[in-house]
C-alpha cells in the first residue's frame, strides 16, 4: 500500500467510504422521490409558488415611447409608486419609463424591450379596499395611451378576478383603473372603478 500523503491527490480512499457514499446518495434520491409522492399537486401545470398572493399589472401598448404609471393604495391607506417601492405587503417589481429604460447596449449594440408594464405584487392578505390608478407621467409623443389593468390571483392557481382599460389623454391625467376589496380568507369581493384621486391627494398639502 503506499503512503498517504497529507492534502495529496494521491491519498488512499478506503472501499467503506465508497459504500457509505453511495448508500447516502441513494437514501436522498428516495427521499426525493418520497416527497413528490406525497405532495403531487407541485408537479400540476398551472401552479405557482407561494410568493406572491395577488399580482396587479398596469400594461400599455408594446413599444409605446410614453411614461404610465402605477399607483396603489391599501387599506391601511399606504401607497406604492416609483418613489415608493414597498409599503406594507405591497411591492412595485418594476417602474417601466418607457423607452427611457426598455433597452441595453451590449457589445456596441442596442438590445430593446418592447413590452411596457409595471407589476404590483401583494404578498399577504389585508383585508379591506385596494385601490389601482394609472397616472400619466411623462409623454414624448403626445399622444393618448390606453391601459390595461389586470388583477390576478396567484394561490392556490392563477385566476384573472379583474381586467378593464381606460385611456389617458395627456400627461398628468390620472384614472382609478380599478378598486377591490379582499376578505380574510382572501377572496375578492366589490370590485368597481369609481374614480378616486391617489396622485393628486398624496401631492396636496
Amino acid at each position: 500500500m503506499r503512503a498517504r500523503r497529507r492534502g495529496g491527490r494521491e491519498a488512499e480512499v478506503d472501499p467503506f467510504y465508497d459504500m457509505l457514499f453511495n448508500l447516502l446518495i441513494g437514501f436522498v434520491f428516495c427521499f426525493i422521490v418520497a416527497l413528490l409522492a406525497m405532495n403531487p399537486k407541485a408537479l400540476k401545470a398551472g401552479d405557482i409558488p407561494s410568493k406572491a398572493e395577488y399580482l396587479i399589472t398596469v400594461a400599455w401598448p408594446d413599444r409605446n415611447p410614453n411614461d404610465i404609471d402605477a399607483w396603489v393604495q391599501d387599506p391601511a391607506g399606504q401607497m406604492v409608486w416609483f418613489r415608493n417601492r414597498e409599503a406594507g405587503l405591497m411591492y412595485l417589481d418594476r417602474d417601466d419609463r418607457g423607452d427611457a429604460n426598455d433597452a441595453i447596449v451590449v457589445d456596441g449594440r442596442r438590445i430593446e424591450s418592447p413590452f411596457r408594464q409595471e407589476v404590483v405584487t401583494l404578498r399577504g392578505i389585508v383585508p379591506g379596499e385596494f385601490t389601482v390608478n394609472a397616472h400619466y407621467y411623462r409623454s414624448r409623443d403626445g399622444q393618448p395611451v390606453e391601459v390595461t389593468t389586470t388583477v390576478v390571483k396567484v394561490n392556490p392557481r392563477a385566476e384573472v378576478v379583474f381586467q378593464g382599460r381606460l385611456t389617458l389623454a395627456r400627461q398628468g391625467d390620472e384614472a382609478t383603473a380599478a378598486r377591490f376589496t379582499l376578505r380574510p380568507d382572501g377572496t375578492v369581493v366589490d370590485v368597481n372603478t369609481l374614480p378616486r384621486q391617489l396622485v393628486q391627494e398624496f401631492q396636496s398639502p
